[in-house]
């Protein structure tokens, strides 16, 4: 599947946040990318241009891309609740994104490659579809000979206790996707109204 393989901090200064990495970049420079950098001149974004950025924000975020993020809003719309808030949760429980939450990997990228390559297993069995969707109670892990890898495991950080939906074992380095996420416990800073207005047009 094509993705997103170009310069991230230029990403990260589009935005002007560091959302596809730890930022540090962004200290030396925050200018926009171009080449006029700061000196060129920008019109006052519009309605649409305002939510198609939040749009994009979230799926340089999260990694995904058009079609399988349309297919995610698709399927927040269809369940109950608000459909923002849906959308937030399912992005939430992506494998790839719970990996990185638990502290398995140092980022989304990182975590992505780990399940591509067959080192996690949920509920016991190799998945290795980042997208895959977690439900409540289930248990992901790295694969037996993989935990024993300490390439793979030096770069373990571990669980942030804000991330409350998540329930993480160090000694059998296992983890639990307790429940889908509340909304205010999301750190990431995406206004998901805005989303659901553009995909309301």
């Amino acid at each position: 599947m094509a993705r997103y393989t170009g310069p991230k901090t230029k990403i990260s200064r589009i935005f002007g946040e560091p959302i596809t990495g730890n930022g540090k970049w962004l200290t030396k420079n925050s200018n926009p990318p171009g080449i006029h950098g700061a000196n060129r001149k920008r019109k006052t974004l519009g309605e649409y241009a305002l939510q198609l950025r939040e749009k994009q924000k979230a799926k340089y975020t999260y990694g995904v891309l058009e079609k399988q993020f349309r297919k995610t809003f698709e399927e927040a719309s269809r369940r109950k609740g608000v459909t923002g808030e849906n959308l937030i949760k399912l992005l939430e429980a992506r494998l790839d994104n719970t990996v990185f939450r638990l502290g398995i990997a140092p980022s989304r990228h990182a975590a992505r490659q780990l399940v591509s390559h067959k080192h996690i297993t949920v509920d016991g069995e190799i998945v290795n579809i980042p997208s895959y969707s977690l439900k409540p109670g289930q248990v992901i892990a790295l694969k037996e000979k993989s935990a024993a890898n300490t390439a793979i495991t030096s770069a373990f950080r571990g669980k942030n206790s804000k991330f409350n939906w998540l329930d993480y074992n160090e000694t059998e380095q296992k983890g639990t996707f307790i429940a889908y996420p509340e909304r205010e416990s999301v750190p990431e800073n995406i206004k998901e109204q805005l989303i659901v207005e553009l995909y309301s047009k």
